[in-house]
C-alpha cells in the first residue's frame, strides 16, 4: 500500500515494529546525530529475512526508524518531534514505496521505457486506458478554499526564525568554515527543494543540503551538474533570484523521487506519482510562484539569490569524509509553513552504510530498466558500499564481441549521473555483481594490465576529495571479461571450471541421503 503523507508512514513503521519512540531529551547538536549514527550500524529488525537475495549486508544494519520526542538546543526545547532512519532500510523502503520488492516497481518502470507499439486500430484503443493512467498520475493544483494541511500555521517576512526548527548539527566540524555563529553548524539534510526553469516553467526536485546562516538566511549547496543548477544559473542569467521552497515530509514516494537521478524534463513529482499509483495533490506557495505537496509537513519558501553567495561547508558526507567549503548562493527565506504538530523529517549522512545507502539502493534497482535502455547489452549492475555510490560500478555484460567492454565503459560514463563514476568493473554474464568477491575475483583471474584498463578524464562527483581539481579528474574502466581472439591474449583462453549439470542434478537429489536431513 501507499501512505497518504508521513504521519501515516510513521504509524505503519510503528505498528510493523520498525520505529522507536525516544522520550528522553536529546540534544540536536550532535547527541542526536550520534544516536542516530549507532543505530543505523544495528541489525534490522528483520535481519536476513528482510533482505533481497542480493544484498551484501545480509541485514546486518539498518536499525530502526527513530522519532526523538523532546529535542533541545543547548537547552532550549523545539516543539516538534524529529524523525530519523525512516528509510534506513529494505522493508521499510518497500513499505515507504509500496512495494514487495524493488524488483516490483523496475519491472513497471521497464514497461514504461519501453513501451510495446500497438498494431492496429483496436489493439491502439487497447492502449488508451493505460495511456489514460499515466496522465491521471500527473501533480495536479488543489482547488479547494480551505488552507491546505502544509499551511495550517504560517509564518510570513520577520516573522520567521530558523533557529527555532529542528536543524540539526550531525558532525562536530560542520560550518566550520563560517563565522556567524552556532547556527551555522546546522544543516538541512532531508528537504526536498522544489525549483523551477524561468523558460521551460519545467519543475524540478531535489535534495540539496542547506546549511542555517541566520534567522532567515541559508546557504543552498546545489552541485553544479544538477537540474536545480541548471534552473538557478537561468534565472541568474536573467538577472533575477531563483524561487524556491524546501519541502520536508510529504507522501513518502515524493521525498525519495527528490533522490532519484531522473532524466531532464522528468518531473519527480510525476514520478512519485507513477510509483505510489496515485497523483501527488499541489497547493501554491504563500509568497513565492511555485506548488508544494499539500501533504507536506513543513515548508520553508523563499528565493535564491543571484547575486549573494557565501562560503558553504565544511559538512561531514556520505563519503565518510568532511566535503570541503566552497561559494553558493544564499537562500533568504519569505515564509515558514507547517501542519499542527508538524514531525521534522531529517537524516544522518557519514560513512556508510547509513540512511542514505537504502535510496541508493533503490535507485540502483528501479533504474535499471532506464540504463538498459540506454546500454542494451547491461544484463545487471551494482553500486557497491564502499564505493559511496559513485567511486566504484559493478557492470555485467552479456559479450559478444571485440572491444564491447570498453564500449560500455563509455556509454555509462555518458549516462546520467552515472557519469561521474570513478572505476567502473566490467564481467561475463557468469559473474555476480551483487558479490564483491566475485567480481574482484575475475579482475584477478581475467586482467592483464597493460592490457585491460582504460583510463579516461572527465566529470568526477564534486565530492571525490582526490581529483587534483573540484568535479574533475582521470577515472579508470576495467574490463574483467573473458578476452575473444580478437582482443589480444596470445594463448587459447581457458574453460571455467563447472560441474557437469546431469551430476549436480543427481548430487541434489540424494542430498538427504548423505547427511541424513
Amino acid at each position: 500500500m501507499s501512505y497518504n503523507n508521513l504521519r501515516e508512514f510513521v504509524a505503519a513503521l510503528e505498528r510493523e515494529g520498525q520505529l522507536v519512540r525516544i522520550a528522553a531529551a536529546v540534544d540536536g547538536r550532535l547527541e542526536l546525530a550520534e544516536i542516530a549514527a549507532r543505530v543505523m550500524k544495528q541489525a534490522s529488525p528483520e535481519g536476513l529475512a528482510g533482505a533481497p537475495p542480493h544484498d551484501p549486508l545480509n541485514g546486518r544494519f539498518g536499525g530502526r526508524a527513530l522519532l526523538f520526542e523532546n529535542v533541545h538546543f543547548g537547552g532550549q526545547p523545539c516543539d516538534m518531534p524529529v524523525l530519523v532512519n525512516a528509510f534506513g532500510s529494505y522493508r521499510r523502503m518497500y513499505m515507504a514505496l509500496g512495494c514487495r520488492d524493488f524488483d516490483e516497481l523496475a519491472a513497471r518502470v521497464n514497461a514504461l521505457v519501453q513501451p510495446r507499439i500497438p498494431q492496429g486500430v483496436f489493439a491502439k484503443l487497447k492502449k488508451l486506458p493505460e495511456l489514460a493512467h499515466l496522465a491521471s498520475l500527473t501533480p495536479r493544483v488543489r482547488v479547494k478554499t480551505a488552507p491546505p494541511p502544509c499551511q495550517e500555521v504560517t509564518q510570513l517576512g520577520d516573522a520567521v526564525d530558523l533557529s527555532t526548527l529542528p536543524v540539526i548539527q550531525c558532525w562536530p566540524d560542520d560550518g566550520a568554515g563560517h563565522v556567524v555563529g552556532e547556527i551555522a553548524r546546522r544543516y538541512i539534510t532531508l528537504g526536498c527543494t522544489m525549483t523551477k526553469h524561468p523558460q521551460t516553467d519545467g519543475r524540478n526536485l531535489g535534495i540539496y543540503r542547506v546549511q542555517l546562516l541566520g534567522p532567515r538566511r541559508a546557504a543552498m549547496h546545489i552541485h553544479p551538474p544538477h537540474d536545480g543548477a541548471v534552473n538557478f544559473r537561468a534565472w541568474a542569467a536573467q538577472g533575477r533570484p531563483m524561487p524556491a521552497a524546501i519541502v520536508f515530509g510529504s507522501e513518502p514516494a515524493v521525498t525519495y523521487a527528490a533522490s532519484a537521478p531522473c532524466p531532464p524534463g522528468l518531473d519527480e513529482l510525476l514520478l512519485a506519482g507513477f510509483l505510489q499509483g496515485r497523483a501527488i495533490e499541489l497547493a501554491p506557495c504563500l509568497t513565492q510562484p511555485l506548488e508544494i505537496p499539500v501533504q507536506a509537513e513543513l515548508v520553508i519558501e523563499g528565493e535564491v539569490a543571484h547575486d549573494e553567495m557565501t562560503i558553504e561547508g565544511p559538512f561531514g558526507d556520505h563519503t565518510g569524509f568532511y566535503s570541503a567549503a566552497g561559494e553558493f548562493p544564499v537562500f533568504r527565506v519569505t515564509a515558514v509553513t507547517r501542519r499542527r504538530r508538524a514531525i521534522y523529517p531529517t537524516t544522518v549522512v557519514g560513512y556508510p552504510p547509513m540512511e542514505d545507502y537504502y535510496l541508493g539502493k533503490a535507485t540502483e534497482r528501479i533504474f535499471l530498466p532506464a540504463l538498459r535502455a540506454i546500454v542494451p547489452e547491461v544484463e545487471d549492475y551494482d553500486l557497491p558500499l564502499a564505493g559511496a555510490f559513485h567511486n566504484f560500478v559493478f557492470v555485467r555484460i552479456r559479450k559478444s564481441y571485440d572491444g564491447q567492454a570498453r564500449k560500455v565503459m563509455h556509454a555509462i560514463w555518458g549516462a546520467g549521473q552515472l557519469a561521474c563514476s570513478k572505476i567502473i568493473v566490467v564481467v561475463d554474464e557468469s559473474v555476480n555483481v551483487h558479490d564483491a568477491d566475485a567480481v574482484w575475483f575475475a579482475v584477478g583471474a581475467n586482467v592483464d594490465v597493460q592490457r585491460d584498463l582504460e583510463r579516461v578524464s572527465g566529470p568526477l562527483d564534486i565530492l571525490d576529495h582526490a581529483g587534483d581539481t573540484i568535479g574533475t579528474g582521470s577515472k579508470l574502466g576495467i574490463d574483467a571479461t573473458a578476452k575473444l581472439p580478437g582482443e589480444g591474449p596470445a594463448r587459447e583462453w581457458p574453460g571455467q571450471l563447472r560441474m557437469a549439470e546431469e551430476v549436480r542434478r543427481r548430487v541434489d537429489g540424494r542430498w538427504e541421503e548423505f547427511f541424513g536431513g
